[in-house]
């Protein structure tokens, strides 16, 4: 069990499905010893930051978000995608409004299906940092020596991560216009993560735990974040099962500065892990017997044993 997930409402049990993969580094690209005058230079130095927007053009189509490289494109299995329209069918449009989109904006995708398997099952690319560029108070006339842009490169849940990341050094980094020196530090790799076929007993044991605590049935959906030791896991316990599960849901915007988790929704979750649990320790044998105090009757801390029930 791993409760480090998301959920895609408040009002039932998720569990998820898959997790995508990371690739994160940084691309630098250099063009002088230090900076000069732009408008001495322009126009001869080529400018830094037009080689790198050239080098990205290679990996992601700017007009779409598309990622080119076939490398790191996977087929996503008939589940997956079946999962994909029952999930939009719960959320509906909830699947994109719960991001704090400015008046007008447009997400990307056709329809929700679409927009849920962007997220869980297409690479994407984001742009986390910068570095050479000075903030506007300090910015002046000066073309300046190197561009450095954060990397951040979401892959598919059974992408092959280190194959990947070499196929996305190779391409920005050679036959770089004008000779420029190009550098990408990747740091490692963080692996994907699709969850086996589901067994018919942990099916019905979410299921049953999500009716009882929230009641409604569970649901099951992909994430687009990674839990990388998940990938680890799966490796090496090819036979296991897996709840994957959490109270990552709108607006509780991870890692931002206003994270926050919803308490009614931990409590409930709380109460159908313990369930799933319990359920799960009666198919491998039967629960032990209580204790016996010294004149042989069952002490007073395991006489009565309390009944789950339902969180409030």
């Amino acid at each position: 069990m791993c409760l480090d997930s998301g959920c895609g409402n408040y009002d039932q049990l998720w569990s998820t499905t898959s997790l995508r993969g990371l690739i994160a580094g940084d691309l630098t690209v250099e063009v002088l010893r230090e900076g000069v005058h732009s408008g001495d230079a322009s126009g001869i130095v080529p400018s830094s930051f037009r080689i790198l927007r050239t080098l990205l053009s290679r990996l992601e189509n700017q007009d779409t978000g598309e990622i080119l490289l076939r490398e790191l494109h996977v087929k996503i299995p008939a589940q997956r995608a079946e999962q994909a329209k029952g999930t939009a069918k719960v959320l509906k449009n909830d699947v994109w409004s719960k991001f704090p989109l400015i008046d007008g904006l447009k997400p990307m995708g056709k329809d929700n299906v679409e927009k849920i398997l962007n997220r869980t099952w297409k690479p994407t690319l984001s742009i986390t940092g910068v570095d050479g560029i000075p903030p506007l108070s300090n910015a002046g006339n000066v073309l300046r020596p190197k561009t450095t842009f954060k990397l951040s490169v979401r892959i598919p849940p059974t992408c092959d991560a280190a194959k990947a990341t070499a196929k996305l050094e190779e391409t920005l980094t050679k036959k770089v216009p004008y000779g420029a020196k190009v550098s990408f530090k990747a740091e490692k790799g963080a692996a994907g993560w699709n969850a086996p076929e589901l067994a018919s007993w942990l099916e019905t044991s979410v299921d049953k735990a999500s009716k009882t605590f929230f009641g409604k049935g569970a649901c099951y959906m992909g994430e687009g974040g990674s839990i990388p030791f998940m990938g680890m896991l799966g490796k090496k316990f090819p036979k296991a099962q897996f709840l994957i599960t959490g109270v990552l849901g709108p607006h509780s915007n991870a890692h931002g500065p206003n994270e926050f988790l919803h308490i009614p929704t931990g409590k409930k979750l709380t109460c159908c892990v313990a369930q799933v649990v319990h359920e799960h320790s009666k198919r491998n044998g039967a629960a032990p017997a209580p204790a016996k105090a010294a004149n042989g009757k069952a002490s007073a801390a395991t006489a009565k044993k309390p009944a789950l029930a339902g969180a409030k």
